[in-house]
């Protein structure tokens, strides 16, 4: 399966920057994120990495938790960048701009999700991770809002969700035991400035190419 596949490689620590460019002659895929991709994403407003854990809401949907972390170095703060389902991306090739995806938390393999459920602390949509293996519904779907063909990898993007239409948000809330620290992630009708995010240390796949080092730990 792609998600454990991809969890073989970290714990390896066969982090990566490809050096090759795609044969085709395009532009190098370097300057992309492409679909099988193992990404942090900051939020740039807030300065917070998107990040999970199995530590789930005490209200709401109960579901996981997502939260933003300061810490660069959080091993949970890894998403997979994947297709929606029944409908996968080919492994590799870069995102367009309105695509939806999957966003899939790598050490519980839980999607990016949301639902008419309020967040605890801001009383704005909750965010959760939902599903199991890698597999939920189709809330769990994104659109990748940029700018130009495809989501580069040093651009901000918006992420809007598919079945409620609300944007991927940190407003600055912050949570108490047991994740102290945390900022509340949860999703707003409005695209503004807390909504922008940028894909940051990472695995960025190639077609037909396995990742190599990234010296990032």
């Amino acid at each position: 399966m792609e998600i454990l596949r991809t969890v073989h490689i970290f714990v390896k620590s066969l982090f990566v920057l490809l050096l090759c460019s795609v044969g085709d002659g395009r532009e190098s895929e370097l300057n992309y994120v492409t679909c099988g991709s193992l990404v942090k994403l900051l939020n740039t407003k807030h300065n917070v990495r998107l990040h999970s854990h199995d530590v789930k809401y005490g209200s709401g949907s109960g579901q996981q938790s997502v939260t933003g972390v300061e810490n660069a170095d959080d091993a949970n703060s890894y998403w997979q960048i994947r297709g929606k389902p029944n409908h996968p991306c080919q492994r590799g090739v870069a995102i367009k701009c309105s695509q939806s995806i999957r966003i899939t938390h790598m050490k519980t393999g839980r999607n990016l999700h949301s639902h008419h459920f309020t967040s605890p602390l801001s009383n704005n949509q909750e965010v959760s991770a939902f599903g199991d293996n890698g597999e939920g519904d189709d809330l769990d779907v994104w659109a990748v809002q940029c700018d130009g063909n495809y989501w580069e990898r040093d651009e901000d993007v918006r992420f809007k969700h598919v079945g409620t239409g609300v944007y991927l948000s940190v407003t600055g809330e912050q949570y108490g035991h047991p994740i102290r620290g945390q900022r509340e992630v949860h999703a707003m009708r409005s695209a503004n400035q807390h909504n922008w995010w940028r894909s940051m240390e990472g695995v960025f796949i190639q077609p037909s190419q396995e990742p190599m080092r990234h010296d990032e730990l």
